[in-house]
């Protein structure tokens, strides 16, 4: 069955977002943890500074969580350069146990699920998944170069710069993962490389269906329900699909692509790539959950699994999604299981620290004890020459 219930108490303990300038202008302005103001982050291409922007996330969002890197077991990671090597290169300096994954930009969904299906079986406790997108570099990749200001269509998304990570753990926060559901790979003949949003809405259409049939659920169970990156025409084709299967997608649903800009910035049909679903997911949606204004929340992430050699050769571009069920968990005790494990590295720091008092402490009375029989073997062999010294006169 394509989707796979968490048996085990698994939460999602914190995230981290990280966007460039323009999408630091859109309506999630103020839920995004930190905004560049040059997108190039004092690098000298554009691919290293994907690089960067994925180690900057994954480094936050372990921060913020409150726990170091040690405590961080393996980290799932992926992106569209090239063979991954934005995540590759992140996870050399992380030195983390690294699994490396390709959904296109549905891979902060399969990175999530994975990790939750992770934590769930007890092979770890507390692991990491991130991605970005770099406008620039995906520009010169999947289409031109950048310094010939090719013509947008009207069809055409514009690639975010930006991405987001979660720590999953066994620590309980306000947000439990529930449910995950891995997406089968749809293909409806779409070979319009401007056109992510016909390609990607079928796949997202059908895990969203399996997903909602597995569970015995409806989409008016959930308080919010978010797609990828399929923007407003794959989101609008995605609506008639679903009510084809008599599923009714209302105000509860909406894409993140768009979300991520407003009518005034010219991005024609919105947001795209694995660093949208991943930015919104870790700000606004987490946001909202730990607040309890969302309940239930359904994570879509949608991707086109295409390449630049498959395009070129006339291929159709093929459709993934994969879906994440989020759940927000009141418990007013969410902290003590993080505060129990701080408290006992605090606690094992000021044992280190009080038996390295206590060597020191019995070192220097050794020394002390040692310096007195000196000083009384001395004064014992003045006194004997003082004597010897009398009778001899």
């Amino acid at each position: 069955m394509q989707t796979i219930k968490i048996k085990n108490p698994v939460y999602l303990l914190d995230g981290y977002s990280m966007v460039g300038p323009l999408e630091g202008a859109g309506p999630l302005k103020d839920y995004f943890n930190y905004i560049l103001k040059d997108d190039t982050l004092k690098e000298k291409t554009f691919e290293k500074s994907e690089r960067r922007l994925l180690l900057d996330i994954i480094n936050g969002a372990i921060e913020k969580s409150g726990l170091t890197k040690d405590d961080i077991e393996f980290f799932f990671g992926g992106d569209l350069l090239n063979q991954i090597v934005s995540s590759s290169f992140t996870a050399r300096e992380l030195s983390l146990p690294f699994i490396g994954m390709y959904s296109a930009c549905a891979t902060m969904a399969e990175g999530l699920g994975l990790s939750a299906i992770f934590v769930d079986n007890g092979l770890a406790e507390n692991v990491i998944a991130g991605t970005c997108t770099h406008f620039s570099s995906a520009e010169r990749q999947y289409r031109f170069p950048l310094e010939l200001g090719n013509q947008r269509p009207p069809t055409a998304q514009w690639t975010i710069t930006g991405g987001g990570a979660s720590v999953v753990s066994k620590l309980k926060s306000k947000i439990r993962i529930i449910a995950v559901t891995f997406g089968r790979v749809v293909d409806f003949g779409i070979d319009d490389v401007n056109n992510m949003g016909a390609a990607m809405a079928p796949a997202a259409c059908d895990t969203i269906f399996h997903h909602l049939k597995n569970l015995g659920r409806d989409s008016k169970d959930y308080d919010f329900i978010a797609t990828g990156d399929l923007g407003k025409l794959g989101s609008e084709i995605l609506i008639d699909l679903m009510e084809r299967k008599g599923i009714i997608l209302g105000k509860n649903y909406s894409d993140c692509g768009c979300m991520m800009f407003n009518k005034t910035q010219r991005v024609f049909m919105g947001g795209s790539g694995a660093g949208c679903s991943a930015s919104v997911l870790n700000s606004y949606l987490i946001h909202k959950l730990k607040r309890g204004e969302f309940k239930r929340v359904l994570l879509v992430s949608t991707g086109a699994l295409m390449s630049t050699t498959t395009s070129q050769q006339g291929d159709t571009i093929p459709g993934i999604a994969h879906a994440v069920e989020l759940e927000y968990c009141k418990d007013d005790n969410m902290n003590s299981n993080r505060t129990k494990k701080k408290s006992k590295r605090i606690e094992n720091i000021n044992i280190d620290i009080k038996n390295k008092t206590n060597i020191l402490n019995n070192t220097s009375m050794r020394k002390s004890k040692s310096n007195k029989k000196k000083l009384k073997s001395n004064t014992s062999t003045n006194n004997n020459s003082k004597r010897q010294t009398k009778e001899s006169a």
